[in-house]
C-alpha cells in the first residue's frame, strides 16, 4: 500500500511532470514554521525535514552549519516533531536524520512519533540495506515510508534489493560523496537515474550535488524529479528570510515545469 509521499511523486509523474523534493533543515530558527509553509506554497512536492545530528557523516559544510546552528539553538527530535505536528503544510512531510537519533528513541517510538507529527516519510542515510529489517518493520506498523538511498556504486543485484524494499521514492546519489553545491552536475547522476529506472516503478529522485535549476532540470530528465538541499539550506541561513527561499524553490520549480 503506498503512502503520501510515493502518491504525491506519482501523481506528478503521470500528470507528465518532475517532481521537486526540498530539504531543509528542522528547527533552523525562529522562521521554520513560516518557510516550511512558504516552500509548500512555492511549488514542493514533498518537503524534506532534517532532524540536526551532531555526526552528519552524509552532510556536507552548509548543512552542517546549520545543523549546528539548529542543535545551539535547542533543536531536539521531539521539539521539531512537535512543531511539524501544529502544520498544515498541504504537501507530504518526510524527515531524514541518523540512525542513532531513531535507535536513541527506540524504533517503534520513533516511527509511531514521526506518524503523530504528520510525517509521512523517512530518509536514514547511514541505515545500511542489511539492517533495515527491524526499522522498515516499525515504520511499515505506523505507516511511514522507509525512503532508502542507491548508491552509483552498487551492482544490479544491490540496487534491486534497495528498490524492493525502499517505500516512498528511491533516493539515487547523484555522485560520491558529501552533500553540496558543485559547478557542475555529475555523470554519475543521470546514470544512477537511468540505471534505476529500469530496476522499478517507484518514482526515482536523484539528489547529492544539485544547486541550480539547469542542474535539476538535467538530473530530472533521466528519473522523475530531484532533491534539493543544500542550496535551500544556504538560503536559510542568509538574511533573505523565508521569502528568499520559497523564491529559490519557484525557480527550481518552474525551472523543471518549463
Amino acid at each position: 500500500m503506498s503512502g503520501a509521499v510515493e502518491e504525491a511523486l506519482r501523481a506528478r509523474r503521470e500528470a507528465g511532470g518532475k517532481s521537486l523534493v526540498i530539504y531543509m533543515t528542522g528547527a533552523l530558527d525562529d522562521d521554520f514554521e513560516t518557510t516550511v509553509l512558504a516552500v509548500a506554497a512555492a511549488g514542493a512536492d514533498v518537503i524534506e525535514i532534517g532532524i540536526p545530528f551532531s555526526d552528519p557523516v552524509m552532510d556536507g559544510p552548509v548543512i552542517q552549519e546549520a545543523n549546528e546552528k539548529a542543535l545551539k539553538g535547542g533543536a531536539t527530535p521531539a521539539n521539531i516533531l512537535s512543531r511539524l505536528e501544529r502544520l498544515d503544510v498541504g504537501v507530504p512531510l518526510a524527515v531524514m536524520t541518523y540512525y542513532n537519533i531513531a535507535a536513541h528513541m527506540g524504533l517503534e517510538r520513533f516511527a509511531q512519533s514521526l506518524a503523530k507529527a504528520g510525517v509521512s516519510g523517512c530518509i536514514l542515510p547511514d541505515m545500511p540495506l542489511e539492517e533495515t529489517a527491524d526499522w522498515a518493520a516499525a515504520a511499515d506498523a505506523a505507516g511511514v515510508e522507509t525512503i532508502l538511498l542507491a548508491a552509483p556504486t552498487g551492482d544490479d543485484e544491490r540496487l534491486t534489493a534497495v528498490c524492493e524494499r525502499s517505500r516512498g521514492f528511491i533516493y539515487g546519489v547523484g555522485l560520491l560523496g558529501v552533500t553540496g553545491v558543485r559547478s557542475e552536475l555529475a555523470s554519475s547522476a543521470t546514470e544512477i537515474a537511468r540505471r534505476l529506472k529500469n530496476l522499478t516503478d517507484l518514482p526515482v529522485l536523484i539528489g547529492v550535488g544539485i544547486g541550480t535549476p539547469e542542474q535539476a532540470v538535467e538530473a530530472a530528465a533521466a528519473g522523475d524529479g530531484v532533491v534539493v538541499g543544500t542550496a535551500v539550506v544556504e538560503r536559510m541561513l542568509s538574511p533573505e528570510g523565508p521569502e528568499g527561499v520559497a523564491a529559490l524553490v519557484k525557480d527550481f520549480r518552474e525551472a523543471l515545469n518549463a
